[in-house]
């Protein structure tokens, strides 16, 4: 085994020397080590190395572990325990196909589509639908696992809550799921257009922006039938209507924070109705500034230099004209600098 230090942790001074002395300095032919040698330092090696993949399945399969426990009769009234517990697999199968691939091995989208449909914490069904989103994306056998599962039905139920962060989320994920052709045309089949045309006019900022951004993506699909991806034409003109005369009646800071929102509005009025919004002609879509480049730093140098430089690079006449003229004066040389 390797040996401690004095403060308890590896003698790191001690394998240094140790690997100096055995290793040589290519001069000498290296000793052969012995067996026990060769032990002790692989044994050294391996007490003081972290295998980060291995370590990172461990933590996933535990997480997932402790998320499957949840489901114990003992502690099923612990709504608190079971939202950690979505966040927690939520944050370890984010962008991570390993940890996905941990997850749907354990059967693990089954218990978070129940707790989404029907925990009864608003809380834990948020957090539950948090991991779903997290577990889904950019993984093809999740996503066919969620269609399988009914989790159209239960995030058509989520838009339609009355809880804003509940409809925001359900909002983000239909607009990845909007991406796909198949499911484009699911989303249409359950009506999840005709919510998002009512949540359009939301109080909340957030779900608002998440609606309109759905709906822009519908109203750029050429592939559908005309009138079959955005039905309620009438109710949605009448709600971008009531959107730019809000927008308009805004003061410069709700100007600012609604950047996105008034985008979003002009560019779906110019696809629905192939025509700008009022927003455009009234000069609120970009506001003064917004786009603006930032402004390179005062060139010091370029005031003291420039004058020399540019008549330096003026036209000058050439020798046979400066001798036609009669002048037989030479130009002194120009000398550059301050």
């Amino acid at each position: 085994m390797a040996k401690e230090g004095a403060g308890g942790g590896p003698d790191w001074n001690g394998l240094l020397k140790w690997s100096l002395a055995h290793g040589g300095d290519g001069t000498t032919p290296s000793r052969v080590l012995s067996e026990e040698d060769r032990k002790w330092f692989m044994e050294a090696m391996q007490a003081n190395t972290v295998d980060v993949v291995g370590r990172m399945k461990e933590i996933a399969q535990i997480c997932w572990m402790s998320y499957k426990n949840m489901w114990n009769p003992l502690i099923w009234q612990m709504a608190g325990i079971r939202a950690k517990a979505a966040e927690v697999v939520s944050t370890v199968v984010q962008n991570n196909p390993k940890s996905q691939q941990l997850v749907m091995e354990s059967n693990g989208l089954e218990p978070l589509l129940t707790n989404f449909r029907s925990d009864p914490s608003l809380n834990a069904r948020t957090k539950a639908l948090g991991a779903i989103s997290s577990l889904i994306r950019n993984n093809q056998p999740g996503l066919a696992a969620f269609r399988l599962g009914n989790g159209y039905a239960a995030l058509k139920d989520a838009l339609g809550s009355d809880d804003a962060r509940l409809q925001r989320k359900a909002l983000h994920l239909t607009q990845y799921l909007l991406d796909n052709k198949a499911d484009r045309n699911v989303a249409v089949e359950l009506g999840l257009p005709n919510l998002m045309v009512h949540l359009a006019s939301s109080d909340d900022s957030g779900v608002r922006e998440a609606a309109l951004g759905g709906l822009l993506q519908l109203a750029r699909d050429r592939t559908s039938a005309a009138g079959n991806t955005l039905p309620n034409q009438d109710k949605l003109k009448d709600i971008l209507r009531s959107r730019i005369e809000g927008i308009s009646a805004m003061d410069a800071d709700d100007l600012q924070a609604a950047r996105e929102e008034r985008q979003l509005v002009d560019y779906l009025w110019k696809e629905c109705y192939d025509e700008p919004s009022s927003l455009r002609e009234k000069g609120l879509v970009v506001l003064p500034g917004e786009d603006a480049p930032q402004q390179p730093p005062p060139d010091v140098a370029g005031k003291i230099f420039e004058p020399p430089l540019r008549a330096f690079a003026a036209p000058r006449p050439s020798p046979r004209e400066d001798s036609d003229s009669g002048s037989g004066k030479k130009n002194p040389p120009l000398l550059l600098g301050p």
